[in-house]
């Protein structure tokens, strides 16, 4: 027992030597180098990543010609979940200029957005030419949502591991209504920005069926109901929404309702997708926190994480971006071990209503 107690107070210093993933990440090893069982497992299947991508990118290249091939009158061929953040910027880029597809971006403003984000959104949607929705819902609603998410925390740690409480029920939100969205205008693709860090490329390109979204939805019920009440309804689909999609998959042969995150299988450099970006309008918030470029209330959240698990909510990402070679080792510590400024979290404890 004492051995035990011992190795778990050496932990709490320990960060793994080859991505950035310090000894209080739940369920985490280090070998006798120092390496965490996360890296190993990497390490292991490191040959196979790249013919991985190769497979899920011609993946996504045959369903957009089957859609092509069904577009009919629809009005577009896919709806982005666009937060005018740099990853979810250069996503919407490509798929308008690479792959030439009819977009609808669609922007959740959460009320933390940041100005400059804002700006950001517009003028990229006028350079590349495409429509643009913002959905913001009632705002004390919103900031009640956030709040009871932080103290009560609805989520198991499984989910923690990858964001913070506020964080998830944010994406939570964002992606029901995204789908709410494609399914009411008949569009087949949902796309995200996430990073390579964020999500596998096993995930990459999804195919979502009325089965599958009534148990999301029942997870969302679950775990928001309790903390938002009649505020969460707007997100939610109706028994409508399941008739369209079945009339909409029947329509199309199945290739409806689509879930994409390209960047898991597109090459990744966070210094060229920054140049590649400015060229359509983009640049970089000077307010927000080391993991953002878009939301205010990121940085606040992510300390509170840290102090109450041990642990930063983006070292699981920021660990995967280094493993792949997106990013250094020290520029992922870097970034996790930037404070936020104590009149930044302030202003959003002040927001927020947070005595």
């Amino acid at each position: 027992m004492q051995a035990k107690r011992l190795n778990m107070i050496g932990n709490k210093s320990k960060v793994c030597r080859q991505c950035v993933l310090p000894g209080t990440f739940p369920g985490i090893r280090f070998n006798s180098e120092g390496v965490c069982n996360h890296c190993e497992q990497f390490n292991q299947g490191a040959r196979e990543h790249e013919g991985a991508k190769a497979r899920y990118r011609q993946k996504f290249e045959q369903l957009l010609e089957r859609i092509r091939q069904g577009a009919g009158q629809r009005p577009y061929d896919a709806v982005m979940a666009y937060s005018g953040g740099k990853d979810s910027t250069y996503t919407l880029m490509m798929l308008v200029q690479h792959y030439r597809l009819r977009v609808l971006a669609l922007t959740f403003d959460n009320g933390f957005m940041s100005e400059r984000a804002k700006r950001n959104i517009h003028a990229v949607a006028e350079h590349l030419d495409v429509g643009l929705e913002t959905f913001r819902p009632a705002p004390k609603k919103i900031r009640h949502a956030f709040r009871e998410s932080m103290d009560r925390c609805p989520y198991a740690m499984k989910t923690l591991e990858r964001a913070s409480a506020l964080c998830n029920t944010c994406m939570n939100l964002v992606k029901s209504y995204v789908i709410k969205t494609a399914i009411e205008k008949d569009i087949p693709l949902l796309v995200y920005g996430w990073s390579p860090g964020q999500a596998p490329v096993q995930s990459s390109v999804f195919r979502m069926n009325p089965a599958v979204l009534r148990q999301a939805q029942k997870q969302l019920r679950d775990t928001l109901a309790p903390i938002m009440f009649q505020g969460l309804e707007p997100f939610i689909l109706a028994e409508r929404h399941y008739r369209l999609l079945d009339e909409a998959m029947e329509r199309s042969g199945g290739d409806f309702l689509y879930a994409v995150h390209p960047l898991a299988f597109l090459d990744y450099d966070e210094e060229n997708i920054r140049r590649t970006i400015a060229a359509v309008g983009w640049s970089a918030p000077l307010d927000t926190d080391a993991n953002s470029t878009n939301c205010l209330v990121n940085g606040y959240a992510n300390s509170i994480h840290q102090a109450r698990y041990g642990f930063h909510p983006y070292a699981f990402e920021i660990a995967g971006l280094v493993r792949y070679g997106h990013m250094t080792r020290e520029e992922g510590l870097a970034k996790l071990n930037k404070p936020v400024p104590e009149e930044a979290a302030h202003d959003i404890r002040k927001k927020l209503e947070i005595g």
